[in-house]
């Protein structure tokens, strides 16, 4: 293993490419971890095409399990949860595939086992002497959930509050027999440590954005059709899904209405039914999956992010305004991060006064470049990955590990 201390890595999806949300934090952490670490990767992979980096991650890691997860086969599997009195999240990510790949590895002399989602941490609840067991939740999903449960109708109202209550418990039980764990910002962890029965307190480190590869100056061979407006997103998770529904019909019209030029573009994979179904009507476009959003955000000339039901950090606004575009978001889209409305950001939350930003925005250049330029200042100087990961290496002793540590640990692990 080069002389390196060795952790397992666990996470509920695999961590490359970088293309969604949660991916490109536990991608980030990866990376960062493997600069110091010889990491033994474990994942699920719930998109076939993903395999075809299997390689890729084997060459950064010490070793790397791919595991299968059917999404279908899954769901079905959750509703055990039912019988059981446990979140279905967690039932979710059950395997014992998993369970006996991660068994294997535990037995190896590793140092720290470092988990990303709470649902992954079934698998290293039992105990091993010698090493740290750290989990980063990221967001409060119990909080999402509960979220999901205020806007739904029966029966899903009933199951969606049940998951919010259970998997909060699951997240607290987790707190308690970490070593360290981790939110995404200091709102979220403030959520959890809140809680009723928390005896180890929830740390945070911030998502970051890297400023040199989403550059305003940045030039492209080939360039879409320019859109005005862009969301950006995975178009088959539901709070994208529901925001670029909300916009496309609440206030994408009212807009068209005043300035019937304007074109607006949904940019992200997998885009459900629902999705498809908006485009090629008020000038709107579905790309479907793209290897590179930077062209869309780069041409366009305002980004939303609309979601009413967020958690964490939105890295769609972090990278859109390190582009240096005008950014209109909801509350919810932008919380957790430290803007200044109506100088870096434009909030709106009702869609009446949404469609008005926007229309004062088209209109209006020399704004939107100001507010551009306050944007990209903003995350420049408050979101670069090294200064966020600190945090993290704090927590798990980066560099702290020498060679008789190492031995101890290797006499564990064999005893294990």
């Amino acid at each position: 293993m080069n002389g390196k201390p060795e952790i397992l890595f666990l996470a509920h999806r695999i961590p490359y490419p970088p293309d969604k949300g949660d991916k490109i934090r536990s991608w980030r952490l990866l990376q960062h971890l493997t600069q110091t670490y010889a990491v033994h990767l474990a994942c699920f992979v719930d998109e076939p095409d993903d395999f075809s980096h299997a390689e890729f991650l084997r060459s950064v890691c010490a070793s790397a399990t791919l595991i299968a997860l059917n999404p279908t086969a899954a769901k079905a599997k959750s509703v055990s949860g039912f019988f059981n009195r446990e979140p279905l999240s967690i039932a979710y990510y059950r395997s014992k595939k998993m369970q006996q790949a991660v068994d294997a590895l535990r037995a190896r002399p590793l140092v720290a086992e470092v988990v990303f989602s709470s649902t992954m941490a079934q698998y290293i609840e039992k105990p091993l002497p010698g090493r740290k067991r750290i989990v980063d939740f990221c967001d409060a999903d119990s909080e999402k959930w509960l979220q999901y449960a205020q806007d739904a109708t029966a029966p899903l109202r009933s199951i969606f509050a049940r998951e919010g209550r259970l998997l909060a418990g699951a997240e607290t039980d987790i707190a308690n027999w970490t070593d360290a764990s981790f939110a995404i910002t200091p709102a979220e962890a403030g959520l959890f440590n809140r809680r009723r029965g928390l005896d180890n307190q929830v740390a945070w480190w911030s998502n970051g954005v890297n400023t040199d590869y989403f550059a305003p100056a940045v030039e492209f061979d080939e360039l879409p059709a320019p859109a005005d407006v862009v969301f950006v997103g995975a178009m088959d998770y539901r709070a994208n899904v529901e925001a670029a529904t909300y916009f496309a019909k609440a206030v994408w019209p009212q807009i068209v209405k005043a300035a019937p030029d304007g074109r607006f573009a949904i940019v992200g994979a997998n885009p459900v039914r629902q999705i498809r179904a908006l485009g090629g009507k008020n000038q709107i476009s579905i790309t479907g999956r793209v290897d590179d959003v930077r062209p869309w955000l780069g041409q366009a000339k305002i980004v939303v992010a609309p979601l009413r039901v967020a958690r964490g950090i939105q890295n769609k606004v972090l990278e859109a305004m390190a582009m240096a575009r005008p950014v209109v978001a909801t509350t919810a889209a932008a919380t957790g991060l430290g803007v200044t409305p109506g100088e870096d950001i434009l909030i709106a939350d009702k869609a009446d006064i949404m469609t008005q930003e926007i229309l004062s925005l088209l209109g209006d250049s020399d704004k939107r470049h100001r507010l551009g330029v306050a944007a990209r200042r903003m995350v420049s100087a408050h979101y670069r990955w090294s200064d966020q990961l600190k945090r993290f290496d704090t927590a798990l002793g980066a560099g702290a590990y020498s060679s008789s540590s190492m031995e101890s640990s290797e006499k564990l692990a064999s005893s294990a």
